[in-house]
Parts: C-alpha cells; structure tokens; sequence
C-alpha cells in the first residue's frame, strides 16, 4: 500500500507539471513535443513504455508504422492483457491520456484502445492501436482529432490553461468530447457546476454535435454570458438514439475568466441528471 501512494503521489507532482529528479540526476518532466520531434524520437521499431494517467497502470509497446501519428502494438501476451484491464476488459475507441516513457523522456500523448488493421507481433493483441502526440492527425484529416487532443493537454497538465483561454464554442466542443470519451476531468474542467459525472458518463455510448450557430468570436470579448443554438444526437444506455435541440448556457465571472458550461441546465434537459 505505502509504494501504490507514493506512485500516487508522484503521478500527481509530475502533471502538475513539476520535475521529479532520480539519483541519477536525471530530470523527468512531462514534456508536451510536437509530433515531428516525436516521430525522430521514436522510429519505426522503437521499444517503448506506455502509462495511462487515470490507472498509472504501465505497458510495453513496439511501434510498427504510421506517418501522421505511431501505429504500436503490446510487446508481449502479457502487455496486451494489461491495456485490456486498463480498458475495463472491453476493446475500444475511446481515446485516453498518456504518458510514454523512453529512455529519460517522459512525453505526453493519448491512445485509443480498439485493435485494427494488421499486427506482426506474437502478442494476443489482433492488429494495432493508434497514439497520438500533439500535432499528430489521423489518415482521414489534416488536423488534429479534438479528443486526442484534449488527452495530450491533460497528460501534460495543459487542460485547465487551454480551457481558460478557449472561446466559447471550444469549450463546449470540448465539454461535448468529454462526454464521449468519458472523462470527469475535462467535463468537470469545462463545467460551471460540480457534478456527479462518473454515473452519467457511464450512460453515454455516443454523443455528437450536429448543428452549432456560431457568432465571431471577437464579438464576444465583453460577454459574460451566452446561449449557444444547438443539435447534439446522443446514444444513451437502455434508452437509445435522442436528439436534443436548445440552447447550451455559459458564463463567466469577468471578460478575463474561463467560460463554463452551465451543467444542471443541459442535463436535467437532456434527462441525464
């Protein structure tokens, strides 16, 4: 118990940001490296340490392929049973933060979990999986995925600055992305309110943005408060597809504070609180 708490207490120093240095005088910081610097890093083949941040469970992985982020793979039978558990023993796309560990850089990144395409490596794992860093993109688009994204920022301790400077409209992407990836953090760090959420993000399968009315962002540089039009298409547990049409309320203490999303509004109307 005593060695659990004081990995717990390190993974807490290290996302926030603080350098942690061995006896061997080597500093480990959680860096925030655009993928082109990581892609020289980590080459094709190249052995490496994954950690996801919310389970601090590690796991090692080969990098196979991939051009605009790194296809991998569990190293082992045994790496690929420890990714399951990290995955609640169920395959899948959601995306979460991590940290790669390779030699004495400890870099910030995110994986989804759901096997594809093909797979070289004796390993019980039927193809590859997916990590991204920031800047990398996926096949389809030139741009970065927002929730890969967003688990960059919170593997590196950047979440909360970057949804202190987003404009509205970000935020609620954001706070929209959290609810499809399942995660308390960004939903509670893009929320007016405190919630509850680890109940009812377990009843969201999906939820999408289908429609937004958007103003200039510049025009809104003195507004505290807003009501952003909006269609978003859900997938409930034991419910099933619904759409929700109306407004997201969000406001801000000053001009210079974050924009929050008003919670107990948005789910008591789509009937999730």
């Amino acid at each position: 118990m005593k060695r659990v708490v004081i990995f717990l207490m390190l993974i807490h120093i290290l996302l926030n940001g603080q350098g942690v240095k061995a006896a061997s005088t080597i500093s480990y910081k959680i860096e925030m490296l655009n993928w082109k610097e990581v892609n020289q890093i980590l080459p094709k083949y190249t052995k490496f340490t994954v950690m996801d941040v919310e389970t601090g469970r590690k796991f090692k992985v080969q990098r196979r392929a991939g051009s605009h982020h790194a296809d991998v793979q569990p190293l082992t039978t045994k790496d690929t049973k420890v990714m399951k558990r990290i995955y609640g023993g169920k395959w899948s796309w959601k995306r979460r933060a991590i940290i790669v560990i390779h030699k004495d850089q400890w870099i910030a990144g995110s994986m989804h979990g759901m096997p594809h395409g093909a797979g070289a490596l004796a390993n019980s794992f039927p193809g590859h999986f997916c990590i991204h860093f920031y800047g990398s993109t996926t096949h389809r688009t030139n741009s970065m995925d927002l929730s890969h994204m967003l688990m960059v920022l919170k593997a590196s301790g950047k979440l909360n600055q970057y949804l202190g400077k987003a404009n509205p409209y970000e935020v609620i992407n954001a706070y929209v992305a959290g609810l499809k990836q399942q995660d308390v953090q960004i939903t509670s760090q893009a929320s007016l309110q405190k919630i509850n959420w680890k109940p009812i993000l377990g009843n969201v399968e999906s939820v999408r943005i289908s429609r937004m009315e958007l103003l200039p962002a510049e025009d809104l540089t003195e507004e505290i408060s807003l009501d952003v039009p909006i269609q978003i298409d859900w997938f409930i547990k034991n419910r099933g597809g619904q759409s929700f049409r109306g407004d997201i309320h969000l406001v801000r203490f000053s001009p210079i504070d974050a924009w929050k999303v008003d919670s107990k509004d948005f789910l008591k109307e789509n009937n999730l609180h």
